[in-house]
């Protein structure tokens, strides 16, 4: 492989000195752009756009083509995992993901094998693998996958929900057989980003989307413990470099420095806690990623460029602050409104860096 061009992103993961702050964006490659949306027409459903690897490599590189992104994040779901179990994924017009086959009772949630990544997620490796080689050295890629606490939710209540009755249900009643699964995702899960990893990804990202809902003493054992298992077992070293770990809990401001303990590299933060205290309370134990709120970009341009400047000044000087949004860009920004934002990131961050 090529020697990176840009390698601000990874040596901000390492807490390493850098000239800039390295930025780029959750869901980066999506619907706020025009060229996503016509590849996502030749495509014809959003499956098969994730599923082609050509078509997942072309959407991946289109945002590194607009802005000066430090960054590029594999196209692909959350849920591709579940979907190898044999769970039947499809989404439906206006009502999001969807299971054919949900999973509840102890029998069904026994019966599910852990996929090999190698083979009934092979398109995901083949994406990897294309866009690692069409990216020739310019930014690093990242890999990435849904927590198991997260796709549990998905799994067990059979698409998206609004109140997690019966994921919650089950964890309650039957806590058993609730960390059967989630131990049985957590073993998908490391194989899954370990495959990445063999293929061409230089960082993994961890995305707990739900384990904000749960009570502190739920969140530790049922999320936080999982995502640990994983990190454990991950490949931390790859032809001679090292692979970063970023692990983001939305809405898990109150167990920052229990991430920090899970041996990864980064926490990504929501925009609710000023980074400037995340900071603090980490102690420079690991990196952070955020944490501006994505309903910035719809301000105005001299607005976008204060906030910046504000989340810079709360993070102060030194290193590890990798520059992103709190959670994933709205479909409805306006691009022109996001290169204000990378381009503010970079411009403003010098000073913190000399």
């Amino acid at each position: 492989m090529l020697p990176l061009k840009n390698d601000r992103f990874l040596r901000a993961l390492r807490c390493e000195p850098v000239d800039m702050t390295p930025v780029w964006m959750m869901r980066q490659a999506g619907r706020y752009l025009p060229e996503y949306r016509q590849t996502r027409t030749r495509a014809k459903d959003f499956l098969t756009l994730c599923k082609t690897p050509e078509l997942a490599c072309e959407v991946t590189l289109q945002p590194l083509a607009r802005f000066s992104l430090d960054a590029a994040i594999l196209f692909s779901d959350i849920l591709t995992i579940p979907d190898a179990m044999g769970l039947g994924l499809y989404f439906s017009e206006g009502e999001g993901p969807r299971f054919e086959r949900p999973v509840r009772s102890k029998a069904e949630i026994d019966k599910l094998a852990v996929p090999d990544p190698n083979q009934s997620l092979s398109y995901v490796m083949d994406a990897v693998s294309l866009i690692r080689r069409e990216l020739d050295g310019k930014v690093p890629l990242i890999g990435f996958s849904g927590s198991p606490w997260t796709l549990a939710t998905y799994m067990v209540e059979g698409g998206t929900t609004k109140n997690f009755s019966k994921v919650k249900g089950l964890m309650f009643d039957q806590p058993q057989v609730m960390h059967t699964l989630l131990d049985k995702i957590a073993q998908a899960v490391t194989a899954y980003l370990n495959a990445q990893i063999a293929a061409g990804a230089q960082t993994v990202m961890i995305f707990d989307t739900w384990g904000g809902i749960l009570t502190s003493r739920d969140y530790l054992g049922f999320s936080l413990l999982y995502m640990e298992k994983i990190v454990a077992g991950l490949t931390r070293e790859y032809e001679g470099q090292t692979i970063p770990v970023i692990l983001f809990t939305k809405d898990g401001s109150e167990w920052l420095e229990e991430i920090a303990t899970t041996g990864c590299d980064a926490i990504g933060l929501d925009w609710k806690l000023p980074i400037g205290k995340a900071r603090q309370r980490v102690r420079d134990k690991v990196a952070l990623q955020g944490n501006m709120d994505p309903c910035i970009l719809y301000a105005s341009p001299e607005r976008i460029r204060e906030e910046v400047a504000s989340i810079l000044a709360n993070y102060g000087n030194g290193n590890g602050h990798i520059f992103n949004l709190g959670h994933g860009i709205h479909p409805e920004v306006n691009p022109e409104r996001v290169t204000v934002f990378i381009d503010a990131v970079h411009e403003l961050s010098k000073k913190y860096h000399q």
